[in-house]
């Protein structure tokens, strides 16, 4: 096809193909973050991966740049583009779990709310992510944090096979028994290889869970921190845990004059025995501090997943910094109070995620992940509603990433990454960004799929 125009797209393909002058194309271009705002030429939803092969081809063929949508939860606005082609997977939402195998396949438009809809009838599960509201795709090829990682590794590290549309337009199927070094990469390395259409995971008999939200005064931070940090290196890896700062929301087991007020927490997911589940999580409400509020008990796990929906909604202002870390030291644990204490809206937030456990037991170079040596991966999370308080709300999210790095590992989790993270691609990839720009260059020479934290392609 050359210099093909937007009607025999059209033609070609079975799925909507919305323009500008089209009806819904301001809903079609909106994403996640509110601050971006772009004015695509044509976005494409897909009824079929012959469509998304359709797609592929006519960005190439007409020049034009190619975003690929599947969440919308890109926090740099990766999903979209001004005056180019968005490939909107979020049509794409076939699920099938085989119970015998213990195996889910799922299309690339699946949030992890529909995954975990459809696995959790059959008593099974896999690691993906806090909101069931993130698209399944962005997650698992960035690597995967979850509440079950320190049980079940990753979500790569569950990642079976993976069909991919090629830049050329092809569709291969990768597997650690084909196109192996395309998995390997696909497993870590962003969207810098191809479409992604459909993954195929294992799965784990978890259905129940016990945790929930502990809320601890913002005086004991410190305390809780330390107790923290000493608790999860050593915890039954059926523990999942994340530390959290936040502005405590106007929930019932929150006291009324505690809503507003900044607070620290710990969230817990106990996977193991429920019968267990109230002794394992005794430490994290008689050993640390005080509660001053907390809601833990028995739950279905997709209930955990979504829990915090309502507090990162769609249509916020985004802004994010990330780093892994190897020792949460007391000079880190310091800064983090610091900075920690001015969580400036209910909305914004900082995490410690867990890494330790099954994670740590996969080697560096066995996927694109690279960093299987540190022990937690720590997100600041800007969120607020009005754009104009971005000023105040990006310095508070700067400030604090200045604070805690210097204490940090060098590079961070991509998936937490912001627009203004490129000059950190070789530090987030460590010693497997050469064999990444091998694999780029292989199947994405001209660096068409380029929307993303970019690998460059090798000149040999």
């Amino acid at each position: 096809m050359s210099n093909p125009t937007i009607e025999e797209l059209r033609s070609a393909a079975r799925g909507a193909v919305i323009g500008p002058d089209d009806g819904g194309y301001e809903g079609a271009r909106a994403v996640y973050n509110a601050m971006i705002d772009r004015r695509p030429r044509v976005i494409v939803r897909p009824a079929d991966v012959a469509d998304v092969m359709a797609t592929v081809t006519f960005a190439r063929s007409a020049g034009l740049e190619l975003a690929v949508r599947g969440g919308a939860h890109s926090v740099p606005g990766f999903g979209t583009v001004d005056d180019g082609v968005v490939l909107d997977l979020s049509s794409l939402k076939g699920i099938r779990v085989d119970p015998v195998t213990k195996t889910v396949r799922a299309q690339a438009g699946c949030t992890w709310g529909d995954l975990d809809h459809a696995t959790h009838a059959f008593g099974l599960a896999t690691t993906g992510g806090i909101l069931s509201t993130t698209g399944i795709a962005g997650l698992s090829l960035g690597g995967g944090i979850g509440y079950l990682g320190r049980r079940y590794g990753l979500t790569c590290d569950n990642l079976l096979s993976a069909d991919v549309v090629t830049a050329d337009g092809r569709m291969v199927t990768a597997s650690a028994k084909d196109h192996e070094d395309l998995f390997w990469a696909l497993r870590g390395g962003g969207g810098n290889f191809g479409v992604v259409t459909e993954f195929e995971y294992r799965l784990h008999p978890v259905k129940h869970v016990y945790g929930g939200p502990i809320l601890y005064d913002l005086g004991r931070a410190a305390d809780v921190l330390r107790w923290y940090r000493e608790y999860i290196a050593a915890a039954p890896e059926e523990q999942g845990a994340f530390f959290a700062f936040l502005v405590a929301p106007p929930l019932p087991f929150i006291p009324e004059e505690r809503h507003g007020t900044n607070v620290c927490g710990i969230v817990t997911c106990w996977s193991g025995p429920l019968e267990e589940g109230e002794r394992q999580t005794r430490p994290f409400l008689e050993d640390v501090a005080p509660p001053i509020g907390h809601h833990t008990g028995p739950m279905p796990y997709p209930a955990l997943q979504s829990a915090f929906d309502g507090l990162h909604p769609p249509g916020m202002q985004n802004y994010w910094k990330a780093d892994f870390v190897h020792e949460l030291t007391d000079d880190a644990v310091q800064a983090h109070v610091e900075h920690g204490a001015n969580v400036p809206h209910v909305h914004s937030t900082m995490h410690l995620y867990p890494l330790n456990g099954a994670p740590q037991r996969v080697a560096p170079d066995e996927t694109a992940f690279a960093y299987r040596d540190a022990n937690i991966a720590a997100v600041i999370v800007g969120m607020w509603p009005d754009a104009a308080d971005n000023d105040r709300n990006i310095r508070w999210v700067r400030d604090y990433w200045e604070a805690i790095h210097p204490h940090d590992a060098e590079g961070g989790y991509i998936n937490f990454m912001s627009g203004d993270d490129q000059d950190r691609i070789h530090a987030n990839y460590r010693g497997n960004y050469d064999r990444l720009t091998a694999v780029k260059a292989a199947y994405d020479p001209d660096n068409l799929f380029h929307l993303n934290q970019n690998i460059q392609p090798s000149s040999t």
